[in-house]
């Protein structure tokens, strides 16, 4: 596979599966698992302690503007530091950082930098990346692109169950109306319905839609 092709990209909602999907798909094949909301999440969150509202996109455009984001490979997945401090997933998934998050991405120049980073990270050799736009604007000339849906009722249960207050509904409006890279389906993504899967079914629907060339194995 050439570079461009070795990203398998899966995109979703909040609260789809689509992370827990992506990790073990890319441990059954070898590859680097990457999380693009973690990188939004990290910006968002060190936005918040440089005092800055989400909803002030000017604001957040300044100040993201001097942060810095690294995402070193640590256990075959890419980590998110913060000008050399590593966040927790506590950092991560904060009420105040689950709030911001949409916000934030919703400002053009903090997507344009972070898509740039992603698309950088291909380098690192073959990946399987998960976020909002990777099938759609990161990558849109994979052959190998994913949509992981469930039904809001079910997506919102699994945020409650995590203990997340944030709403899913409305993460999914500010999701899909940005006006920039919103959440869409990518054209000639396999759509798989998560509502009522196990975890291990969800896995196996995107295995058995990959070519055996996709593995990080047969790819280098």
């Amino acid at each position: 596979m050439s570079q461009q092709h070795s990203v398998i990209t899966i995109d979703g909602p909040a609260a789809s599966g689509k992370s827990s999907i992506a990790r073990l798909v890319a441990q059954r094949l070898g590859a680097i698992y990457v999380n693009t909301g973690n990188m939004y999440r990290a910006m968002t969150w060190a936005v918040i302690q440089t005092g800055v509202d989400p909803n002030d996109g000017e604001a957040v455009k300044r100040a993201a503007e001097g942060i810095v984001i690294d995402s070193p490979v640590v256990d075959g997945q890419t980590q998110v530091s913060i000008c050399g401090r590593a966040l927790t997933q506590d950092d991560l998934n904060s009420d105040p950082v689950n709030r911001g998050v949409s916000l934030l991405a919703r400002v053009p120049e903090v997507r344009a930098r972070l898509v740039a980073d992603q698309r950088a990270l291909a380098s690192l050799g073959p990946l399987v990346m998960e976020g909002r736009d990777i099938g759609s604007v990161v990558f849109p000339d994979s052959p190998l692109k994913f949509y992981i849906d469930a039904s809001e009722e079910v997506r919102a249960s699994r945020r409650r169950a995590q203990g997340h207050t944030d709403q899913v509904a409305e993460r999914d409006r500010l999701d899909s109306t940005r006006k920039t890279s919103p959440l869409v389906i990518p054209e000639g993504a396999t759509v798989i319905d998560n509502s009522h899967l196990t975890l291990d079914q969800a896995v196996e629907a995107v295995l058995a839609k990959l070519p055996a060339r996709s593995t990080a194995s047969e790819s280098q």
